[in-house]
């Protein structure tokens, strides 16, 4: 191997590192208070200025770890979308929605870091935009997302906007708090990812549906 590819694969390294010490750190810790010179730290680098100079800015920093999974969440949520037979039924589509997750997060093994570094990002103003993209550059999201809508058509706009609100968080948190759970080695309700997303799907499913009270 010549020094140029050395270097290359030295590089390479180096990268996947400071991501995987930087996806840590976030989720154990929050976005704000961790500073590119303790991931730098933390991964190892005697040069201080290494997250500056293989992604430049901590919101670069955060798009990458984001990357660095959605290719994954994305092909997993492709083949459950091809999967469909017609129009679906809403449990279809919110399982779209749940599966690639929890299965991504079971493909992982433990421990993880993902779905507490998702929750982190999406509680700060300044960075939840970034998930935001990445999830519109997803053509499989997308489908799902009119798949619901139209399993949704008969709640007015506004309950509908509301209950997605409701049910992303639903999503968001529950992932993160098992996760957290893992790590720490203590019970959880769930024996399973596989198990935890069916749970999910169920309590998302009866959010959606649920009877609506008028004034």
């Amino acid at each position: 191997m010549n020094v140029k590819a050395v270097r290359a694969e030295r590089a390479s390294a180096t990268r996947e590192s400071i991501l995987t010490t930087a996806e840590r750190l976030f989720a154990e810790h929050g976005v704000q208070v961790v500073s590119n010179r303790h991931i730098s730290e933390a991964a190892g680098q005697g040069n201080n200025a290494a997250v500056n100079y293989h992604f430049g800015t901590k919101t670069d920093l955060v798009r990458a770890i984001a990357r660095k999974h959605a290719e994954r969440v994305e092909r997993l949520r492709a083949e459950l979308v091809e999967a469909i037979d017609g129009p679906g039924e809403l449990r279809d589509w919110v399982a779209c929605l749940i599966r690639p997750t929890t299965t991504y997060l079971r493909e992982l093994g433990s421990p993880t870091w993902f779905a507490r570094f998702t929750a982190q990002v999406l509680t700060d103003p300044a960075l939840r935009a970034i998930i935001a993209e990445e999830s519109l550059a997803s053509p499989a999201l997308a489908k799902v997302v009119a798949g619901l809508n139209r399993s949704l058509s008969v709640l007015p706009p506004d309950v509908r906007a509301e209950r997605g609100d409701m049910a992303r968080q639903l999503m968001i948190h529950m992932t993160a708090e098992r996760e957290r759970a893992l790590a720490e080695n203590t019970p959880t309700p769930r024996a399973t990812w596989d198990d935890a997303g069916t749970g999910l799907i169920d309590a998302v499913t009866g959010l959606l549906l649920a009877p609506i009270t008028t004034s």
